[in-house]
């Protein structure tokens, strides 16, 4: 791409940012169309593996003195 062309888009997503990321959107939404029901399948467990280990996290602190003098 050419720096005429890179400086049109840039003037165009200051005109119209929100044009910009529904592309984005839907552009995800495509890639997404386009995967395997198997893959599908497989994102979903991942995600919701992801999830039961995050919501059964528990966050502690302990203060350790030993660091600091």
């Amino acid at each position: 791409m050419s720096e005429e062309e890179q400086n049109e888009l840039y003037k165009q997503f200051l005109e119209e940012p929100d044009a910009f990321y529904e592309k984005a959107e839907i552009d995800q939404l495509r890639n997404a169309l386009k995967q395997s029901y198997t893959e599908r399948f497989l994102t979903m467990t991942k995600l919701m593996k992801s999830g039961m280990m995050l919501s059964k996290a528990k966050i502690s602190y302990s203060h350790s003195s030993s660091n600091t003098k």
